[in-house]
């Protein structure tokens, strides 16, 4: 039979030490963290998303939920709507993320020519902000109709406030006319809307409408440049605020394909752009 002093030697071998007890607690608080857990999934979808696609490029990679490359070097993200895309469930469209890429601005659709108006262009205006996106009107510009009356009906359309984008004219045809007659009423457009909206307006068109119409013309007047497919667009970089990099994305809350954006800055960047 064991002596006293013998159990409480015993008694003391069994104890756990302080430090130990330290760094087990530590060792659970991290396994059971859901940070831990949250970066381990991580690293296993990216893992897995390089195993499926193992040639491709890190800086313009495939994103599956969106169903489109997006070039990786640009962190603020939006898309634009017309008509064409019905009816949209814009908090949807706010919730969806997929590896830090979000939806936080929309331009929309608002008039086209002297008469259109986007039947969806109400709607779209009051909800997209209700889900916490920055929102910004477009007017899609017809060379061949006056600049000053196109403006004028866009203004009459639309709501000028605080905390929206500014205001964008889309020009991407000559309907028929000369690039100089089509600048001559462009320039009344942007004159007219400036004047009234007391901001300068975003210009809107594709890369090669910029290069052999546009380029040299407008150079005070913030761009957003359509170039689809390609992991950069081939512009200056300081030329350009905005870059429409797809037209396939696919969104939730939304039945239809739709245009992918990028901005060229961050958050900070972007919130001074917006209407003071």
């Amino acid at each position: 039979m064991p002596t006293k002093k013998r159990r409480i030697v015993r008694k003391r071998a069994r104890k756990i030490p302080v430090q130990l007890k330290v760094a087990l607690a530590v060792v659970l608080l991290v396994l059971l963290s859901p940070f831990y857990y949250g970066y381990i999934l991580k690293f296993a979808s990216a893992t897995w998303f390089w195993i499926r696609h193992p040639n491709e490029d890190r800086n313009y990679r495939t994103y599956e939920s969106f169903n489109i490359k997006i070039p990786k070097q640009y962190k603020v993200h939006g898309i634009d709507v017309s008509y064409y895309q019905g009816r949209i469930d814009w908090q949807k469209v706010k919730q969806m993320e997929d590896d830090g890429v979000r939806v936080s601005f929309a331009f929309i659709k608002a008039t086209e020519g002297l008469l259109i108006v986007d039947p969806y262009f109400q709607r779209n205006w009051r909800e997209a902000p209700k889900a916490g996106i920055k929102v910004g009107a477009y007017h899609f510009f017809r060379p061949k109709s006056a600049g000053l009356w196109q403006a004028n009906f866009f203004l009459q359309t639309i709501t000028v406030e605080k905390g929206d984008l500014p205001p964008v004219v889309d020009v991407e045809k000559l309907d028929g006319v000369s690039p100089s007659a089509m600048r001559k009423q462009l320039n009344a457009f942007l004159i007219q809307v400036e004047e009234k909206a007391k901001v300068k307006p975003i210009i809107y068109t594709g890369l090669k409408f910029y290069q052999d119409h546009l380029k040299g013309y407008y150079d005070g007047y913030p761009f957003w440049v359509a170039h689809y497919h390609q992991p950069k667009l081939k512009l200056a970089e300081g030329s350009w605020k905005f870059w429409q990099h797809s037209d396939r994305a696919r969104i939730n809350g939304i039945n239809h394909v739709v245009d992918f954006n990028v901005f060229n800055g961050d958050s900070t960047k972007l919130a001074q752009l917006l209407i003071k």
